[in-house]
């Protein structure tokens, strides 16, 4: 088992924390906050509701947490130290002394900073490299990376294992690349609120109401390409290029935050958002973040295809009762309804996902679809036995009640993590020729591995096969 060593538990720290153990690291903390545990509790509360439900996998076993009454403790034996004090440069330094005296041979430090160059973190000699993450830590995948050259080599796999991207800067700057973009916007953004030309609502929505959904799925240069027509980027650079002389803005000058400005700001955000505490404002934020990353999964685009190869990595498989596992996975807040319970088109949803996993089973799997020669549904009953709620973790067994011929028969159990059923789906399938569209009978070794699956499942009980209607209380 992996240990990861976590040196200051607030936002950035605990959300590091999170990050780990749910990609099954153990993960020991040192802060000498007295709130340390209950602050990364509610973080890791948000990342078991939010993190899992990303993938179509489970994700590894969650790793131990432990909070650690020394930075010796907590450092001794791991095999990643991720440092995240406070933006102070001598108390850096001063950590680092520390960490360096019971650091293991060959290890490193990860720094979380928001902005200072890896040389400076190590001009006291400790071997830091800047491994900088966006919040939360445990959704956002993007991870910038600076330093010496062998110790981001190092740093790369294992930001990659836990499902994040790492981006290599080119050059050793202040800030990286991520927060010089933001801290741009955010200098525009005084210089409105101070002239009084917006509010901090109306600079909100502008962004969450157009170019920032746009970004999030291209980002810039492949927005404006397309901006530019038929003709591309050199069209449209060609076109809004001499806007760049023109005096829209005032990114190279810096309001002055006096009481008077930051009284506005406050008043505005207290009147904008309020009316929600901070954990409510996070839940909000995580699942808006679960149905966009999952929307850009379907399509492999940014974010998206992160999720998705790191997902390929993710074990699957394993037996219940002697029936297969053909899905396991948590349940994203886009399948829950007003109720905050998961709908009648998810149950579906997720039967059609462990058909698929008992098809791939059987063999029936990408390169068969691709060679002509798949399973059409043509029928499905389901039964809603018990509510499920946001975040909950599902397993699902199939049982094959019958595979001879050109059918295929199963049946699903949808059952929580406490072992109780939440459902059951009976699905009938025809095996399908995709060139002409008509019944065909499957090729010889899925025929078999059918076979040999419904002889095994022969004489169980497919207890509540028969489609009741389902509740919406």
């Amino acid at each position: 088992m992996s240990r990861a060593a976590i040196i200051g538990g607030g936002v950035i720290g605990g959300g590091w924390a999170a990050r780990f153990l749910l990609n099954g690291w153990d993960v020991a903390v040192f802060d000498p906050d007295p709130q340390a545990a209950r602050k990364i509790g509610e973080v890791l509360d948000n990342a078991r509701a939010s993190l899992p439900a990303l993938y179509d996998r489970p994700l590894p076993p969650e790793g131990k947490l432990t909070f650690c009454a020394s930075l010796k403790e907590a450092v001794s034996g791991a095999d990643w130290v991720q440092e995240s004090v406070s933006e102070r440069l001598e108390l850096k330094h001063k950590v680092y002394a520390q960490i360096t005296e019971v650091l293991p041979k060959g290890g490193f430090i990860a720094s979380s900073t928001s902005g200072f160059k890896a040389s400076d973190l190590a001009s006291g000699g400790a071997p830091v490299v800047v491994v900088h993450p966006f919040n939360p830590v445990y959704l956002l995948p993007l991870a910038e990376i600076s330093g010496e050259a062998a110790l981001c080599d190092k740093a790369l796999p294992i930001v990659v294992s836990i499902g994040m991207h790492p981006l290599v800067l080119r050059k050793e700057i202040d800030a990286f690349i991520g927060n010089r973009f933001q801290e741009a916007v955010w200098r525009e953004a005084l210089w409105m609120l101070r002239d009084g030309i917006a509010t901090t609502a109306e600079i909100d929505d502008t962004i969450r109401m157009s170019f920032g959904l746009r970004w999030a799925q291209m980002g810039l240069f492949e927005t404006y390409r397309i901006a530019g027509g038929e003709a591309g980027m050199q069209s449209y650079l060609e076109q809004f290029g001499p806007s760049l002389h023109w005096p829209w803005t005032k990114l190279m000058d810096v309001p002055e935050l006096d009481d008077a400005l930051i009284a506005a700001i406050t008043s505005q955000s207290d009147a904008q958002s309020g009316h929600l505490s901070i954990r409510e404002l996070e839940r909000l934020r995580d699942d808006n973040l679960v149905a966009i990353l999952r929307g850009l999964r379907r399509t492999g685009s940014g974010a998206g295809g992160v999720i998705v190869g790191h997902e390929q990595t993710l074990a699957m498989g394993g037996e219940i009762d002697g029936l297969p596992i053909t899905l396991r996975r948590a349940v994203p807040v886009t399948w829950t309804d007003y109720n905050g319970h998961m709908n009648e088109a998810a149950y579906l949803e997720l039967g059609t996902w462990a058909t698929d996993g008992l098809m791939r089973l059987v063999g029936a799997d990408d390169g068969y679809i691709a060679s002509g020669k798949s399973y059409f549904t043509v029928d499905t009953r389901i039964r809603y036995l018990d509510e499920v709620a946001r975040g909950a973790m599902l397993t699902v067994t199939t049982q094959v009640l019958s595979g001879a011929g050109k059918t295929m028969k199963l049946f699903h159990r949808v059952m929580k993590d406490d072992g109780t059923l939440a459902a059951t789906l009976e699905t009938l399938l025809l095996h399908t020729d995709l060139t002409t569209r008509r019944a065909c009978p499957p090729e010889p070794h899925v025929a078999q591995a059918l076979e040999t699956l419904a002889t095994a499942h022969a004489g169980r009980p497919a207890e509540g096969a028969g489609g009741a209607v389902g509740d919406r209380n």
